[in-house]
């Protein structure tokens, strides 16, 4: 059994922090500017869409000491354990100057009333230490998660494009001090489990893996967190009670991601941004749409295995894994089962995980050679989250050119991520023709029967889904749409 230690432990800028009084559903955020009167992180969302709270977290990984852009809005202090909270407060230049991430942002003009400036600040920040002469892409990339009402962008990518020209990203504090953080962080690190609070108002951060599936098999009812950037508005939007809650971001047993016999294995912790360099170049079609996945704090955060646990049906990650073929691996105390990942997902808000279970993996097939596939998701405007259908698509044909296998699947249009088994049967064993695609479109009224909401009308996920099976031929064949695209009008 682990030894337990009853507080939370990190670093505040330069500052060694220990907290043995925290709730479950304490924030980030809050406890800074409540707490610590670091008042220069913003709120304005609360639920992590418009970076105004950026902060960087700085954690111990197999490449070393890694600072990230997260939100702080939904940031638990219960995921903090071993890291280093960079706030906006602790940039410093040289003597008396500002620092040069803030000095381009007032030399270009970059604010102007100045509520998102230290998002903004804190979010070039990350990208200048990465990467010290970014690309216009990459700058972009970096602010997909920050909100400017009033400046414009084009005066802040002036500034994030001109920031070396202030200073050396070798030479700034994070960067000269990394070795003493760095030894600072691992002394942290005493393999302990960490419980704060006591009875139902409990946070607790196991040790490992082993001390996460003995404590989640004692307390079924326990709130699992990983990223946060779901169970995080469940708090700040919906005020609901969180305890006790099970920390597991920091757990490096579910952080890993290996590949053996055509089979990417990625562990329940990997977060979006960790998965992205192996998804983009084993499986290409999945760069863009993770890419597209709220902003780079989210994609910091977020986990792939959280985007599948939650059973969410507009989740993006689901239906491209389905479409694969991938497998689910589940595990209660020292037991395990495998089951496609088509069938975890039950009904709206039920999925196959029984008390005290927890997604351990996601196992995802790279697609044979010969296979085609994509995916494509459709939002009101490119870089937004919020999803009104994703549709995914994987063909192999045979050497006769009829469909040999092909596996369709959705978001957005049932309550639970779906595949299109009508449409599915309809063009199996048929040619890949537009006769075939044109006549198989009929069979979507079979599969599914989406709803209106905020997101989109039932009528026009219905067209959508269509529409991206008629894309999916097209970009697959190199030929112009064969057939009169069907089209929507708003009443």
């Amino acid at each position: 059994m682990a030894k337990i230690r009853n507080e939370i432990r990190f670093i505040l800028n330069g500052a060694d922090v220990a907290l043995n009084d925290v709730a479950p559903d304490a924030t980030l955020l809050d406890w800074l500017r409540l707490n610590r009167s670091l008042r220069g992180t913003k709120e304005g969302c609360a639920e992590g869409d418009c970076g105004a709270c950026t902060v960087l977290i700085g954690k111990l990984s197999a490449e070393g000491l890694v600072y990230e852009s997260v939100n702080a809005c939904i940031r638990f202090i219960g995921s903090l354990d071993g890291t280093h909270v960079v706030t906006v407060e602790h940039l410093r230049g040289n003597g008396e100057q500002l620092h040069p991430v803030q000095q381009a942002m007032v030399d270009f003009h970059g604010s102007q009333c100045g509520f998102c400036t230290p998002g903004f600040i804190m979010s070039l920040y990350a990208l200048w230490m990465k990467t010290p002469n970014p690309s216009d892409a990459a700058i972009e990339k970096a602010l997909q998660g920050n909100l400017c009402r009033c400046t414009g962008y084009e005066a802040i990518m002036r500034a994030a494009r001109a920031i070396s020209s202030y200073g050396k990203a070798a030479k700034d504090p994070l960067a000269v001090e990394r070795k003493d953080i760095t030894a600072r962080l691992e002394a942290l690190c005493d393999g302990a489990r960490v419980e704060v609070g006591s009875g139902k108002q409990r946070l607790i951060v196991p040790a490992n893996v082993d001390d996460f599936a003995d404590t989640l098999e004692k307390q079924p009812g326990a709130t699992i967190v990983a990223g946060s950037t779901d169970v995080g508005l469940w708090v700040t939007k919906h005020m609901r009670d969180i305890s006790p809650a099970i920390f597991i971001g920091g757990l490096d047993g579910l952080r890993t991601i290996s590949e053996a016999d055509g089979v990417i294995t990625i562990g329940a912790g990997v977060t979006y941004t960790e998965a992205f360099v192996t998804l983009s170049k084993r499986i290409p079609a999945l760069g863009p749409l993770v890419d597209r996945i709220g902003g780079e704090q989210v994609r910091n955060m977020g986990t792939i295995g959280g985007n599948v646990a939650n059973g969410s049906p507009i989740g993006d990650t689901p239906p491209p894994f389905i479409a694969l073929g991938a497998k689910l691996t589940l595990r209660k105390g020292d037991t395990r089962r495998t089951i496609p990942l088509e069938t975890f997902f039950v009904a709206y808000g039920k999925q196959d995980r029984q008390p005290g279970e927890f997604v351990e993996a996601v196992h995802v097939p790279v697609p044979a050679k010969e296979a085609k596939f994509a995916v494509y998701k459709v939002t009101k405007r490119r870089d937004e989250d919020i999803t009104a259908t994703l549709g995914a698509f994987y063909l192999t044909l045979a050497k006769d050119g009829t469909v040999a296998d092909i596996r369709i699947a959705y978001g957005g249009m049932a309550p639970i991520p779906k595949r299109a088994a009508a449409v599915e049967r309809a063009l199996i064993g048929k040619p890949w023709s537009e006769a075939t695609v044109e006549a198989a479109m009929a069979e979507y009224a079979g599969d599914f029967t989406p709803i209106s909401d905020m997101r989109a009308s039932a009528e026009y996920r219905a067209l959508a889904a269509k529409n991206l099976l008629l894309r999916f031929f097209v970009e697959t064949t190199g030929t112009r749409a064969p057939f009169q695209v069907s089209r929507f009008e708003a009443a």
